[in-house]
């Protein structure tokens, strides 16, 4: 051996095989590692289901205004199953299966693994793996889906969703060799989940893990790139089950774990800037895509500006219809948007944005600075970070509110009046809150703070997670 060879330490870690939860994974780690190869049959049904999801809508006749559900018309039923149960099930299915539909599922990913294997296979560019590559495609599909209408037109969901697979494919195909790097790096709700799946009971750990912080790595089994060896966080895993080999030393196993528990021990499952402001971020603009709906003050607003600008200032421009593609334009469902309704849309969401980022950022920047006040370890960014995802809980709900009200739609079918599932809405609001507080004590308890003096940081925290519920109150009642 060289004495320039450098030793990396490594840390044996044995599979727990007493308990219920610990027979439990091991049960499922078995069950996947026998029928691995059948996931790719499960891919290419997903993929012509949801070909068929997207696509048979634009050819069907409009659903009659009275009398129709998503049960007797299929355009409906689409609608229902991406926003009633897709989107807010996908979230909360991660605090329990982690991202398993990102490795057992979803069809974007797979097909831009698939077109890969006869793909270009250059390597990855700089640009794409830039942290802030996924934010910036998360804020563009969101507002692109407010604008289009991605909730009420079979057309925009078929724009939205068919034109992001498209896009996986093209990514697919000409970057990567064997990998999705569109999954890893460009995907609008990967990082989304990722940050998600950290308060998820579901992670997957290396039987004998490698000191020395989580890498990166093109030349490994994993396909989202994560070097499985030293594997130290669950936002990266799609849980495609390919590192996992029951017989084999060298393996990763999986663990069912505490929700939230990584989030409470962030400083030792690499904790990331870019997260932070994502959370910051993509709170912000999804609040912002949802009260322009609801609040008064918008039309009001729209009203003032209209004025102003079209009729005092002559920029009748803003009075017209644009493209299709950019805008909702259907005039035989009553909807047709101007290019006034598409800036000023685009405007509310990234004004909503700035100001909830500016709030959520100021006050864990307080709270770290308290937090060294009264004996928190580390430094004053370090803190920050660590902190902010305290926010991952309400967050969450807040999502899944605010967006998926279709999701409430069967309590209304049963017979729920609305201030039956407004006090719904509300519980889970309350859980979403006092989960993000409950975290918030463990990382301060983790930045070394005693019990007696640990209230002091944690009020900007929970003052932070009261604004977040307070934004979507309307979402609500």
């Amino acid at each position: 051996m060289s004495p320039n060879t450098k030793i990396i330490p490594i840390k044996v870690i044995t599979p727990p095989n007493i308990g219920f939860f610990a027979q439990l994974a091991q049960q499922i780690e078995n069950f996947f590692f026998q029928y691995r190869s059948w996931l790719s049959v499960i891919h290419v049904i997903m993929f012509f289901v949801f070909l068929a999801l997207l696509f048979l809508p634009l050819f069907l006749s409009e659903p009659p205004e009275d009398g129709a559900t998503p049960l007797s018309h299929f355009t409906l039923f689409v609608n229902y199953a991406m926003w009633g149960l897709w989107f807010p099930l996908v979230f909360i299915s991660v605090i329990f299966t982690g991202r398993s539909w990102c490795g057992i599922l979803c069809p974007m990913g797979a097909a831009s693994e698939w077109v890969n294997k006869i793909g270009l296979q250059r390597q990855i560019p700089a640009w794409i793996r830039w942290e802030g590559t996924p934010i910036i495609s998360f804020l563009i599909i969101t507002i692109l889906g407010q604008t289009v209408g991605v909730r009420d037109h079979p057309e925009a969901i078929a724009e939205v969703f068919g034109g992001t697979l498209l896009i996986a494919i093209i990514i697919g195909f000409i970057y990567g060799r064997n990998k999705r790097a569109w999954c890893r790096h460009m995907c609008p709700i990967g990082l989304l989940l990722g940050i998600f799946s950290r308060i998820g009971a579901i992670q997957f750990m290396p039987k004998r893990k490698k000191i020395g912080g989580e890498g990166y790595t093109e030349k490994g089994i994993c396909p989202t790139m994560i070097d499985v060896v030293y594997k130290e966080e669950s936002r990266h895993c799609i849980e495609c089950f390919r590192c996992v080999n029951p017989k084999s030393e060298g393996a990763l196993f999986l663990r069912i774990r505490k929700p939230g528990e990584e989030i409470e021990q962030i400083r030792e499952h690499h904790p990331n800037i870019a997260e932070a402001w994502f959370l910051f971020l993509g709170t912000g603009i999804a609040l912002g895509g949802f009260l322009w709906l609801v609040l008064p003050f918008y039309q009001d607003l729209r009203q003032i500006i209209g004025e102003k600008f079209i009729i005092d200032y002559g920029w009748y421009w803003l009075a017209e219809s644009g493209s299709p593609w950019l805008m909702s334009v259907h005039p035989e469902r009553h909807e047709v948007f101007t290019w006034l309704d598409f800036w000023l849309i685009v405007s509310f969401m990234v004004t909503c944005m700035l100001i909830l980022t500016a709030i959520l950022s100021s006050l864990t920047l307080l709270a770290a600075w308290l937090s060294g006040k009264v004996g928190g370890d580390s430094n004053l960014r370090n803190r920050f970070v660590e902190l902010s995802y305290q926010y991952a809980p309400v967050a969450m709900v807040s999502l899944i509110i605010g967006l998926a009200t279709a999701l409430f739609l069967p309590l209304e079918y049963i017979g729920a009046d609305k201030d039956t599932i407004s006090y719904i809405k509300a519980g889970l609001f309350i859980i979403g809150l006092i989960w993000s507080v409950h975290l918030g004590n463990k990382i301060l308890a983790n930045q070394k703070i005693s019990l007696k003096l640990r209230w002091l940081p944690l009020l900007p925290g929970i003052l932070g997670s009261l604004v977040v519920a307070l934004a979507w109150w309307p979402a609500i009642f």
